[in-house]
């Protein structure tokens, strides 16, 4: 074999031996929350919620759940005062419905793929309150184009029936309550309606994490083979702020009247952007 042969090919078998893209990209992501929220409402003003921000849905038809409430735009039923917004439900006749209520959303001008979401709030006490702070998607992308295939995330959901508690969830068309096989989690704490508390989401393209205070107690990560039937949370979601009265979980123990009006406080709402590590 001659010099200038041998030379040729010890300089194709090293570069042979270099790690190749593929091998590289196999190195897990790491991920961190930017340091400073790049969508927040601090409400420190007064009066309606900021129109910038918040839209309301409305409607007295149950929403899916047999809800008995009807959500208005009424100041009566989402007011920002003191620094914080305040949803309240009321007992009182409204459209075709006998209570009253409110339901925030961000969508359109809020709308968000991954990140950290926080939102420090006070919860209403009684039975047949079920206040939530969750996430759908903006647009409809799969499947049928509706719920639950778009998918959904329960950043807090709680049942005045069982008032020591607060629940994570995730919904998509392979994970759902309707067809009992969702995947969430609860957490015991015993000071919601007296105290303020943070309630956390955290978003990456690998895993949604339900926090209180800072302290995961659920956790959904993407699995190996996961298609958009049992991971779609890869496209924009807005954020949802409501109360709802009765319905199919909120009601199941019935509806005590004497505890209205009843109110959700929220002190802030910041959304921190995923920062993607080298």
């Amino acid at each position: 074999m001659s010099l200038g042969f041998a030379a040729l090919v010890a300089i194709v078998s090293f570069g042979c031996t270099q790690p190749n893209d593929t091998t590289l990209a196999q190195k897990p992501a790491k991920y961190e929350f930017a340091a400073q929220p790049s969508w927040q409402d601090e409400f420190d003003y007064a009066g309606k919620p900021d129109p910038k921000k918040w839209s309301y849905d409305l409607g007295d038809h149950g929403w899916g759940n047999n809800e008995l409430q009807n959500y208005t735009d009424q100041i009566e039923n989402a007011k920002v005062e003191n620094g914080h917004l305040v949803i309240e439900a009321i007992k009182g006749k409204s459209g075709k419905a006998d209570y009253s209520s409110a339901r925030l959303v961000s969508k359109g001008k809020g709308d968000f793929t991954y990140g950290k979401f926080e939102i420090r709030a006070k919860l209403p006490k009684g039975r047949g309150t079920w206040p939530a702070i969750w996430m759908l998607a903006t647009g409809n992308s799969y499947g049928n184009k509706g719920w639950p295939d778009n998918g959904e995330i329960d950043i807090m959901e709680h049942v005045g029936f069982d008032q020591n508690r607060v629940h994570g969830n995730i919904h998509t068309k392979a994970f759902n309550h309707a067809i009992k096989t969702n995947k969430g989690d609860n957490v015991v704490v015993e000071t919601v309606s007296e105290e303020f508390h943070i309630y956390s989401c955290e978003w990456t393209p690998e895993s949604v994490k339900i926090l209180l205070d800072g302290k995961d107690y659920f956790t959904f990560n993407k699995e190996a083979g996961y298609e958009w039937t049992q991971w779609p949370f890869d496209k924009p979601f807005h954020l949802i702020l409501n109360m709802a009265v009765g319905g199919n979980w909120g009601g199941q123990k019935g509806v005590d009247d004497s505890i209205f009006p009843q109110k959700m406080e929220v002190d802030y709402v910041r959304v921190y952007p995923l920062v993607e590590k080298k």
